[in-house]
């Protein structure tokens, strides 16, 4: 089943937004668009705001300003509830559960069809360990746990938090396949990562630093204009502020 699109393509708007957080401003004005059946990634060394970003996104963070709007709907609406996936970074499953029984209880909470428990252990790869306790997993199966969960109910947004951490190179390859396969049925997919190896699997890059945005374009245009050779030359050139 393909996702409809949304008529303005957009489903994300950010516009400015702020965050302060211990009377420090953690989050810097940050402003940035999301179009529908794009998977965007939001990229940056550890502790420079990308997961409060992605908070304000789901509606679970306390802003300081701006806006932030989702599937036309402000952040955090009632209405979106059933519509966004969300994996944070760390695993979101019960532990004395197994896998199954995780998604099955999560599935009926977001009505998503009985169906959906086997499509997303297939896509995420966890078909030998549905039955599994989550508490026996490894700490990148756990994860993948959790990314499942996000995935039931083929969500219009998909907000990932680091969902690559800890998989080995096969499983990382095989999960960005799938990001660009939920793109292309309509999804829109807001995509974590302090791995600059990733930047280049994304349609187009959000690369932040101390809280605010560096750069917001198409990982072939940021090397054109930095006249780096990888992602992350062109990354360390924007820091510099050489480009």
């Amino acid at each position: 089943m393909t996702i409809q699109r949304m008529a303005n393509s957009v489903a994300v708007s950010v516009d400015g937004l702020r965050v302060v957080r211990g009377g420090r401003e953690v989050v810097r004005g940050v402003a940035f668009e999301v179009p529908a059946g794009t998977v965007v990634g939001l990229l940056g060394p550890s502790g420079c705001g990308k997961t409060t970003v992605l908070r304000a996104v789901v509606g679970v963070q306390v802003v300081a300003g701006g806006s932030v709007t989702v599937l036309g709907h402000p952040a955090g609406s009632a209405a979106l509830r059933d519509r966004i996936g969300y994996s944070t970074q760390s695993p979101s499953v019960y532990a004395d559960l197994t896998v199954r029984e995780n998604l099955r209880y999560f599935a009926s909470i977001l009505k998503a069809p009985a169906a959906d428990v086997d499509r997303v252990v297939d896509e995420v790869g966890l078909k030998g360990q549905v039955d599994q306790l989550v508490a026996t997993l490894s700490g990148g199966e756990r994860g993948r746990a959790s990314l499942a969960v996000a995935l039931l109910g083929r969500p219009e947004l998909i907000v990932l938090d680091e969902p690559t951490v800890d998989l080995d190179p096969v499983l990382r390859e095989e999960l960005w396949t799938l990001f660009h396969d939920l793109a292309d049925r309509g999804a829109a997919l807001l995509v974590s990562s302090h791995v600059m190896d990733e930047a280049a699997r994304c349609d187009r890059l959000l690369l932040m630093r101390d809280g605010g945005l560096l750069a917001d374009d198409t990982p072939a245009r940021l090397r054109e204009r930095t006249g780096a050779r990888d992602l992350e030359q062109a990354f360390l050139a924007l820091v510099r502020g050489t480009a």
